[in-house]
């Protein structure tokens, strides 16, 4: 099983960039899972935490419908992936090779292994599913580039991914990539041939 989980960031949803990622991301020749980011829905929900001093646990709460609006609206804007929510339905999509994109309220809810804090976002959450679902690679798609080389501590430090995420890298199990606007034109070609775009993640922790 040839397994890509691809995460979609929040400032794809403003940018043209989205739908041909989109496209690309489907030329894939194996397995396809798609880990939503907030979008738009996230910035509000991050709002409300603040503007009514929510705790972590319902600020977490949020968030995750957040990213599960998020779902909804790129299973729109590329209207023929499954919406999974659990992993049954994620692993069932995976075997039939069509594309998933994954909610994640309701797996992240039930999770024992994920605390609730505003220092895990969607970044750490696609690892952990990376992980979970034993994919082969696991690839970061922003709104802006990264330089060359890269490690998980340069991302946290700088905030392109969030503060758990060295942590959460670790335990993907398979390699981390990471790409913005400047991949994006070469993008298809690449993954049709098995290739990722982008950047290769490092895990050195002092950059």
């Amino acid at each position: 099983m040839n397994l890509l989980v691809a995460r979609i960031g929040d400032g794809l949803a403003a940018m043209p960039h989205l739908k041909v990622w989109l496209d690309a991301l489907a030329a894939w020749p194996g397995a396809l899972v798609i880990a939503p980011g907030g979008g738009p829905f996230g910035a509000a929900a991050r709002g409300a935490a603040q503007t009514m001093e929510l705790n972590a646990v319902v600020a977490q709460r949020i968030a995750l419908m957040a990213m599960d609006q998020f779902a909804v609206a790129l299973a729109a804007v590329r209207p023929s992936p499954v919406i999974a929510d659990t992993d049954a339905a994620l692993r069932a999509a995976i075997a039939t090779r069509r594309i998933a994109i994954w909610s994640p309220a309701r797996m992240v809810a039930a999770a024992t292994d994920i605390p609730a804090t505003s220092e895990i976002s969607s970044d750490s959450l696609a690892c952990w599913l990376a992980g979970k679902l034993g994919a082969a690679h696991l690839l970061l798609i922003e709104d802006i580039d990264p330089p060359t080389p890269v490690s998980t501590a340069w991302l946290a430090k700088r905030a392109m991914v969030d503060a758990r995420f060295p942590d959460f890298a670790a335990l993907a199990g398979c390699p981390i990539w990471i790409a913005g606007p400047g991949a994006c034109l070469d993008a298809e070609g690449m993954l049709a041939k098995g290739r990722l775009p982008g950047a290769r993640v490092t895990a050195m922790r002092g950059a």
